[in-house]
C-alpha cells in the first residue's frame, strides 16, 4: 500500500511539473523582473558595465501591481451563508456567518487573501489553504483556520482540473525541502534509512540533495459511496456515522453498540428501539480526501480529511485555455518589453547628457605628445592647464560640439515606452493617482473606473477563490463543530458575542413523533450546524468602516434636506459616527426615539382584546346580514355598525390616551433625568426650569445674606463704645452697661 501511494505521489509530481513547467519558468521571470528589478539581459548588462556605461532600471511595475492589489485590499470579499433545505434555518445561517468571520479573524485570513492575490497579480497564481488546529493549547476542541501559502511554487495542482476555481482537484502536492537533520529529528523512526542506501537509488532532485530531503503533502481525493437514511423525524444521516457500519441492508440486529458514535447514540438507540422509523435509504455518491505526508522512500503520515474538497485553494491571475492546456499570466507579463525599452532609452539619454564633457578633443598628430598624461585624462579630471606641441599651419586641439538632438530623441522614446506600458496593462495616469484634465468628481471617478474595469478579472478571480474557500468551510463546519460548545461570533460591524451551538433538546414525543413547540413546529437542536444544507454568496465591495462613513454622510444630508427625520433616525446616525462615545449617544437617542419605543405588554394585551372583540362584532354583523331580511336586516346591520363604530372610537380613544400617557411619561422621565421642572413665569405662562438653576440661585442668595451679616458684625466691632453705670431705685450703682455710640 505504501509503495502504491509513493508511486502515485511521484507520478502526480512529475505530471504536474511537466504540465506547469512553462508557467513556472515565466512566472519566476515575471516576479524577478517586477519585484527584484532584474530587467536587463545578463549579457547586455555585463557589456555595459564593463565599458562603464549607464545601466539604469526605472521600475514602474510595482506601481501597477500595487494599484490592483490595494484595490483588492480595500474591497474585501465577504462570505454570506444562506439556508437551502427545510432542515436549515436563517438563524443558524447567521450563526455560521459569525463563525466564518471569527475563523477569518482569528487566523488572519486577510493576510492569506492578500498574499494570494499579490502572487496572482505578480506571477500568475497564488494560493491559500484551510487547515485544522486545536482551539487552545490545553483544549481538545478543534478550530478551522485559513492560512497563507507564501511560496506559490511549492504547490502542484491537478493538471486535469477544468473548473474555474479548481474545486475538482483530485490530487495536489505541497512540497517543502527540509534539512536532513531536522527531518531525522521529526521522523526519527521513519528516517532511519541511510541516505546513501540503495533505497534512494534512482531518487534524484528534488527528492534528495546533499543538504535537504523533500517532504511533500500528497492530497488524494477519490469517489466513494455511502448509505444514507431518511428518518421519520425528517433528518438525514449516514449509516456509517450512526451505527459504525457501511450498510444496514441486513437489518439492525448485527449492529455493535460499541461502534455507535456517542454524540449520535440517542438517535441511533431511538431507531433501534423503534421510536423513530427509517423512511427511506439509498446509496449516495461522495468524495473522500486523504492526506499523506511522504518522502522519497516512505509514507510518513496518513490523515483522513473530514471534508469533500482538497483544502488548497488557488487564486488565478489572467487565465486562458489553448488546445486544452491552461495558461496563467501575471498583470505585467506583456509589459516587460515596454519596460525594457524605457530602461534602455532612459539609460541612453542619461549617457548622452552625462557624457557632454567627454566629447573628445581633435588635433594634428603629435599635438598631444608634450603633455600626454594630462591629455589622456582630460575628460575625467580637471587640470589647471593642458600643453600641446604647435604644428605649423595647424589649429590647436579643439573639443567637438555636443549633439543635443540625440538626447531629446532618447527622452521621447522613453516617454513612448511609458505610454506603451499603460496601454498594455490598462492603467493610465488617472488610475494611478496622477492629475488629469477632468475637473468634476464624477468625471474623475469615471476615469478611475475605467482602470478598475481593465483589471477587474484579477479581483473577480479572488472572489471565486474565496467562494470556493467558503464552500470548503461550510463542508467542514458540521464535521469539526459537531458537539455542543460555545463559540465566538463576529458581526459584520466587528462586534463580538458568544453563542451556544448544537444544544440538544428533546426530540421524541409520546407518540414516537418529533416533539413540537406551541406553534406546532418540530423542535430541533438550538443552532444545530450539523443539520441542514447551506450555500453561500460572496460579495466584493468597500469594508464595513467605509460603508459606515458613507452612511453617516448620506444620513446627514438627508436630515439637512428633511429636518423632520432627525428624531426618527438620530440614533442610527450616531451609531455610524466615528466619535468617542458615539455608541452611548446612540443609546440615549434611542430611548427618546418614538419609532423605537416598545408598547408595554399589558397595553398590547388590551389592544389584542379590543381587536378580538372588534373581530367578533364584525363576525356577528356578517351573521346578521346573512340571517335577516328586509328592514330587520337593515336595522340590525345599522345597530352592529354603530357598535363597531363605538368599538373603533373607543379603540382610537384608548390609543390616543396611551400615546398621551406615553408622551407625559417620557417628558417626566426626561425632565427627571435632566433635573427639570415646570412652573409659571411672571406673566403666567408655563416654562421649564432647571432645578440646578434654582439651587444655584438659592445658594447665591444664602451667600449674599451671609456676607451682609458678616459685614454688620464687623461694623459693630469697629464702632466706639461707652460705659454707663446702672443704679437701683435708691440710686446705688449695681453694674455697668456698655453700648455703642452711633453717629447719624
Amino acid at each position: 500500500m505504501a509503495d502504491d501511494i509513493l508511486k502515485e505521489a511521484k507520478d502526480a509530481l512529475e505530471t504536474a511539473t511537466s504540465n506547469e513547467q512553462e508557467w513556472r519558468t515565466q512566472s519566476v521571470e515575471d516576479v524577478r523582473f517586477a519585484r527584484l528589478g532584474e530587467q536587463w539581459p545578463d549579457d547586455v548588462r555585463v557589456k555595459r558595465e564593463n565599458k562603464s556605461r549607464p545601466c539604469l532600471t526605472i521600475n514602474k511595475m510595482p506601481a501597477f501591481i500595487r494599484q490592483v492589489v490595494n484595490d483588492a485590499r480595500q474591497n474585501k470579499p465577504s462570505i454570506k451563508v444562506h439556508p437551502v433545505d427545510s432542515a436549515a434555518d436563517t438563524e443558524t445561517a447567521d450563526i455560521m456567518n459569525g463563525m466564518i468571520r471569527n475563523i477569518e479573524y482569528s487566523s488572519n485570513a486577510d493576510v492569506a487573501y492578500d498574499t494570494a492575490v499579490e502572487c496572482a497579480v505578480t506571477g500568475g497564481v497564488g494560493y491559500f489553504r484551510v487547515s485544522m488546529d486545536y482551539a487552545y493549547d490545553d483544549a481538545f476542541e478543534m478550530d478551522l483556520r485559513i492560512d497563507r501559502i507564501a511560496n506559490p511554487y511549492s504547490v502542484y495542482g491537478d493538471p486535469h482540473s477544468v473548473e474555474a476555481d479548481s474545486s475538482d482537484w483530485n490530487t495536489s502536492l505541497v512540497v517543502e525541502p527540509v534539512p536532513r537533520k531536522l527531518f531525522e529529528e521529526e521522523y526519527d523512526s521513519r528516517a532511519a534509512v541511510d541516505f546513501s542506501a540503495a533505497a534512494w537509488s534512482g531518487i534524484s532532485d528534488p527528492w534528495l540533495t546533499e543538504e535537504n530531503v523533500l517532504k511533500a503533502e500528497f492530497w488524494k481525493r477519490v469517489e466513494a459511496e455511502r448509505e444514507i437514511v431518511l428518518l421519520s423525524s425528517g433528518r438525514t444521516f449516514a449509516v456509517e456515522d450512526l451505527f459504525g457500519v457501511t450498510s444496514i441492508k441486513d437489518g439492525l440486529g448485527a449492529v455493535d453498540p460499541k461502534k455507535i458514535d456517542p454524540d449520535l447514540a440517542p438517535v441511533a438507540m431511538s431507531i433501534i428501539a423503534g421510536a423513530v422509523q427509517i423512511m427511506s435509504r439509498r446509496m449516495a455518491r461522495t468524495h473522500r480526501v486523504t492526506q499523506y505526508i511522504v518522502s522519497g522512500v516512505d509514507v510518513l503520515e496518513t490523515n483522513e480529511w473530514p471534508g469533500r474538497f482538497i483544502p488548497i485553494i488557488p487564486v488565478y491571475g489572467d487565465e486562458f485555455d489553448v488546445e486544452g492546456k491552461r495558461y496563467f499570466r501575471s498583470l505585467i507579463h506583456h509589459a516587460k518589453d515596454a519596460q525594457r525599452m524605457m530602461n534602455y532609452w532612459r539609460s541612453a539619454s542619461t549617457e548622452l547628457v552625462a557624457l557632454a564633457p567627454r566629447v573628445p578633443y581633435i588635433g594634428p598628430t603629435g599635438s598631444f605628445a608634450t603633455d600626454a598624461d594630462n591629455w589622456s585624462t582630460a575628460n575625467t579630471d580637471n587640470h589647471p592647464y593642458l600643453e600641446y606641441d604647435p604644428v605649423a599651419g595647424a589649429a590647436p586641439p579643439t573639443r567637438q560640439p555636443l549633439d543635443s538632438g540625440a538626447a531629446a530623441g532618447a527622452l521621447q522614446e522613453a516617454l513612448n515606452a511609458s505610454d506603451d506600458m499603460k496601454a498594455i496593462i490598462g492603467l493610465y495616469d488617472a488610475s494611478l493617482g496622477a492629475r488629469s484634465n477632468e475637473t468634476s468628481g464624477r468625471a474623475i471617478l469615471a476615469r478611475q473606473r475605467e482602470g478598475d474595469v481593465a483589471t477587474f478579472h484579477f479581483i473577480d478571480n479572488l472572489v471565486r477563490a474565496i467562494r470556493h474557500g467558503g464552500r470548503v468551510l461550510i463542508d467542514l463546519i458540521p464535521q469539526v463543530y459537531d458537539r455542543p460548545r460555545v463559540v465566538r461570533l463576529i458581526g459584520e460591524d466587528g462586534t463580538e458575542r458568544a453563542a451556544q451551538i448544537n444544544k440538544p433538546v428533546p426530540r421524541i414525543g409520546d407518540n414516537g413523533q418529533p416533539a413540537r413547540d406551541d406553534q406546532g413546529d418540530a423542535i430541533i437542536d438550538m443552532h444545530d450546524v450539523t443539520a441542514g444544507k447551506y450555500d453561500l454568496t460572496v460579495t466584493s465591495g468597500p469594508s464595513f468602516t467605509t460603508r459606515r462613513e458613507e452612511a453617516a454622510a448620506q444620513m446627514t444630508e438627508l436630515v439637512r434636506a428633511f429636518p423632520a427625520a432627525a428624531p426618527v433616525i438620530g440614533d442610527l446616525m450616531a451609531k455610524n459616527f466615528d466619535w468617542p462615545g458615539a455608541d452611548e449617544i446612540a443609546k440615549r437617542l434611542e430611548k427618546i426615539n418614538p419609532a423605537a419605543q416598545k408598547v408595554p405588554p399589558e397595553i398590547q394585551k388590551q389592544m389584542q382584546e379590543i381587536v378580538k372583540r372588534l373581530q367578533q362584532a364584525e363576525a356577528e354583523n356578517a351573521e346578521l346580514k346573512r340571517g335577516l331580511q328586509g328592514d330587520a336586516i337593515k336595522a340590525q346591520t345599522d345597530k352592529a355598525k354603530m357598535s363597531v363604530d363605538r368599538e373603533k372610537i373607543d379603540l382610537e380613544r384608548e390609543k390616543m390616551d396611551f400615546e398621551r400617557d406615553k408622551m407625559v411619561l417620557e417628558q417626566e422621565r426626561f425632565m427627571a433625568e435632566n433635573n427639570l421642572r415646570q412652573d409659571m413665569d411672571e406673566n403666567g405662562n408655563p416654562r421649564v426650569v432647571s432645578r440646578q438653576d434654582e439651587m444655584h440661585a438659592q445658594l447665591v442668595a444664602l451667600l449674599q445674606g451671609l456676607v451682609a451679616a458678616l459685614s454688620n458684625m464687623q461694623a459693630a466691632q469697629a464702632a466706639p463704645k461707652q460705659v454707663e453705670l446702672q443704679r437701683d431705685e435708691n440710686g446705688r450703682a449695681i453694674g455697668a452697661v456698655s453700648y455703642t455710640m452711633t453717629t447719624q
